[in-house]
């Protein structure tokens, strides 16, 4: 394995409160976002993951980038299920092809900062309705084929808008979505083409959904495009695996910064191609300390365990 610090990027979740909602979307966020920026710099990590927030523009979010002295490593967009907002799509129609802005949006973002890759997901619906999240998530719940096939369509969909834009879109699984267990991620990646889609594994939570890591990663390594690294509390995992209940209630405690949880992180990430030079960006969802000292703590690991980038 070949990787070195200046791949590893951190996701800023840590100075949010999940469980009181989405607060990127926030606009008093805006005033607390270069604080957040300056202090994932100070902990060490060079870049943070790609977040143009919904109330500013990429101009404004690129220039605070500038300020704060930081990269940016690949974003994130989701892709809705219609039906699961109670609304039925007209093949060829206006309102399909809307559906697909936020991922034009993202290709923009991506491109306006430097970047080629983006994590490509399905949604998990926060507001209720959604069976994974609100009562059972991690295990599978509720399994519906048509809908995997569905979604797979919709994924495969959003891939080609941005494989046409020049963005290489990976697939990134997420407990308390609708493609959370192997056999759910292993249907969407071999359903559509490499060329099209590539991986982007979330390593935590295909730990909690009981997944095959290593397989997983040696089965589709060729096509891993950039990674997620999140460590959990494995009493937990396996409590939750026995008796698992609502997403949110489930990650009180669940969550650690990496190398204080039990996810053989670095025996995952050994499984990567020796060329691999794509982005690992740690995340630390729900911290269990302070925001700065859980960064801190994660870059240790970081430093720990990889050497600096070699110089020319």
């Amino acid at each position: 394995m070949t990787l070195n610090r200046s791949q590893f990027a951190i996701n800023t979740l840590q100075w949010t409160d999940l469980a009181r909602g989405w607060e990127f979307d926030d606009p008093a966020f805006l005033d607390k976002q270069p604080r957040v920026l300056r202090e994932a710099a100070e902990a060490g990590f060079p870049a943070v993951m790609l977040e143009v927030l919904t109330t500013q523009t990429i101009r404004s979010y690129r220039r605070l980038i500038d300020q704060v002295g930081v990269q940016v490593a690949p974003g994130y967009v989701q892709i809705r299920l219609p039906e699961a907002h109670g609304i039925a799509l007209t093949p060829g129609s206006a309102e399909e092809f809307h559906w697909f802005d936020g991922v034009r949006r993202r290709a923009d973002e991506t491109h306006a900062l430097g970047l080629d890759t983006v994590f490509l997901s399905a949604e998990m619906v926060t507001g209720g309705g959604m069976s994974r999240f609100d009562e059972v998530a991690g295990v599978g719940h509720d399994f519906d084929r048509a809908r995997l096939e569905r979604y797979t369509d919709l994924i495969g969909r959003a891939a080609e808008i941005l494989t046409a834009e020049g963005i290489r879109p990976a697939f990134h699984n997420h407990v308390g979505s609708w493609v959370e267990t192997q056999q759910e991620v292993e249907h969407v990646l071999d359903a559509i083409p490499d060329s099209v889609l590539g991986a982007g594994f979330d390593l935590g939570h295909l730990f909690w959904a009981g997944a095959d890591v290593t397989g997983l990663l040696r089965r589709y390594r060729d096509r891993i495009a950039a990674l997620h690294v999140k460590d959990l509390d494995v009493e937990r995992v396996r409590h939750l695996q026995a008796d698992p209940g609502p997403y949110t209630s489930s990650t009180d405690g669940l969550f650690l910064e990496p190398g204080l949880g039990g996810v053989p992180l670095l025996d995952h990430l050994g499984e990567l191609p020796e060329t691999f030079d794509g982005w690992i960006i740690v995340e630390v969802d729900r911290p269990s300390m302070a925001p700065l000292a859980s960064a801190r703590a994660s870059w240790k690991w970081v430093e720990t365990n990889f050497p600096a980038a070699a110089t020319a």
